[in-house]
């Protein structure tokens, strides 16, 4: 069978709608892809658990390996603003293998969290309805979870455009919803009717406070995770009306907003609820999951009910934003041979990626679906994995841009710090966690599912998840199509990769040529 060849210019991209967002839109799907609402209320218990006071500068230090990372995702763009990002980059740095992984990376950490966003969403949807049921993996929370992705996942399919308008709303709720709680938890301390009033401290912020090691350790490793999204940013550039400057610069914005965001987030929470391990302290290990529903009717009395809601749409609005880079960083694998070609197709009136779209939001009802049905610990537990996945393309990412230009590191202090030096550390820093993140999750009493072959059931998942990849990688290789791309053919650092370009009049056939 003949197919005929579909002919891409540098004007056309991959057939993606170029010119589409703006700054602000790129920086409010950058915001909304972390789910800072969500975020905030699942990880901040734990925080505190773990350095108590130090929470604050824990988020703090947390954002500095993720600012360094931005800068390496924004020189990178700048000189190659293509949609599969860590894939594309990581590829014309080291080669096929490590690219391959590398898009890897940002599939499967989707993929898993796009279950847990679900969850929650569905959770939180019947938390508002007044319901309550005694497992998570309860069928009705299953089915409104399945829906959501099932919605989500259309709206995707269906246009940046759309997603974009609808973004704006949800994430303007979000923030609606966080500035009632710093107004009311704050008014509530100065006039003296805080539960548990608790005076702003500048030890909250000395970064030499910590007392225990691991607990710091503990601490970034937990406020690291809570910033990881704003990637989405750089993996819709080639549908931004400045590809090369636009994306990137959103990116270090949405990073910066985060962290004023959690960081005031965190002390109007401790100056309004304190530290006690009792009631709706934020040292109550019951409120750990979520603190917000430890404290939202003393905080808002009837109007508690807003905070469940902001939950609600944090949860389920990532999960739209989730699927945008997942969806973009298969249709450039595809592209470029690292997948199948069914993996290219752009819907022709939306023009997003139709297939890549609908089997991510295949793929993520059927592991949400099967897991749960297998053990709810179990989705729990990779859930717990995710850091590794994350902290694996971050980390990779960083030594990609050291290494694609190390010829220019020292023509400039610029070029030294931007392209060199700063992601360097970051990606250090960054590999630091994985591997301490590794250690810690060795142990047999890590995670919910017990222990496997004597290792902890986490430790498990999360490097199985990644080992996966690499199967499936030789598997493909075997394939006719995948040939030009591990002869490193396809996709090199000569390439010249299918991004809009007004100045190139360069045409190349997907079939025939790439």
């Amino acid at each position: 069978m003949t197919t005929t060849p579909v002919h891409l210019t540098r004007q056309d991209g991959k057939g993606l709608a170029s010119g589409t967002l703006g700054l602000w839109g790129s920086t409010v799907i950058g915001l909304a892809s972390t789910a800072p609402v969500y975020s905030l209320v699942a990880t901040l218990g734990y925080v505190v658990l773990a350095v108590g006071g130090q929470a604050p500068i824990a988020f703090v230090i947390a954002f500095i390996p993720m600012l360094l990372i931005a800068f390496a995702y924004r020189e990178l763009n700048n000189a190659v603003p293509d949609c599969g990002t860590a894939f594309t980059w990581a590829t014309k740095a080291f080669g096929p293998w490590v690219g391959w992984m590398g898009g890897w990376g940002v599939a499967i950490a989707g993929m898993i969290v796009l279950a847990n966003l679900a969850q929650v969403g569905s959770i939180y949807f019947w938390a508002l309805l007044g319901q309550e049921f005694a497992e998570p993996n309860d069928w009705r929370i299953v089915v409104v979870a399945v829906l959501f992705i099932a919605a989500m996942t259309w709206i995707s399919w269906r246009g940046v455009e759309i997603g974009e308008r609808i973004q704006n709303i949800l994430l303007g709720i979000q923030y609606l919803a966080l500035i009632i709680f710093v107004i009311a938890a704050l008014t509530q301390f100065f006039s003296g009717t805080a539960p548990g009033a608790t005076p702003f401290s500048w030890e909250w912020l000395n970064p030499f406070a910590f007392g225990d090691w691991g607990g710091f350790v503990e601490a970034i490793l937990l406020a690291i995770f809570i910033y990881w999204g704003w990637d989405t940013c750089l993996a819709l550039n080639e549908e931004t009306k400045d590809p090369k400057r636009i994306p990137g610069l959103a990116a270090l914005l949405t990073c910066v907003l985060l962290l004023v965001t959690y960081v005031s987030v965190t002390i109007a929470a401790m100056m309004y609820a304190g530290l006690g391990e009792d009631g709706g302290g934020l040292g109550n290990v019951d409120n750990a999951d979520d603190f917000f529903l430890g404290i939202r009717d003393g905080l808002l009395g009837p109007w508690g009910w807003l905070l469940v809601v902001a939950v609600l749409i944090s949860a389920v609005s990532s999960t739209q934003t989730t699927i945008l880079p997942t969806a973009r960083g298969t249709l450039a694998m595809g592209v470029y041979r690292a997948l199948p070609a069914k993996f290219k197709d752009v819907h022709p009136d939306y023009r997003t990626p139709s297939f890549s779209t609908l089997v991510m939001g295949i793929v993520a009802i059927v592991y949400y679906v099967v897991m749960t049905s297998i053990s709810d610990a179990i989705l729990q537990d990779t859930i717990l994995s995710l850091g590794l996945a994350i902290a694996f393309y971050y980390a990779l990412t960083g030594y990609a841009c050291l290494w694609y230009f190390r010829a220019d590191l020292f023509r400039s202090a610029r070029d030294f710090f931007f392209k060199g030096f700063f992601p360097l550390v970051g990606a250090l820093m960054l590999t630091y966690a994985f591997i301490q993140s590794a250690i810690d999750m060795l142990s047999p009493d890590y995670g919910y599912s017990g222990a496997i072959l004597g290792v902890g059931s986490t430790f498990v998942v999360g490097i199985g998840a990644l080992a996966l990849g690499a199967v499936l990688m030789v598997v493909w290789f075997f394939f006719p199509r995948a040939k030009r791309f591990f002869r490193g053919e396809s996709l090199n650092r000569e390439t010249p990769v299918l991004v809009p370009d007004d100045t190139s009049s360069l045409t190349r056939s997907i079939d025939g040529g790439i």
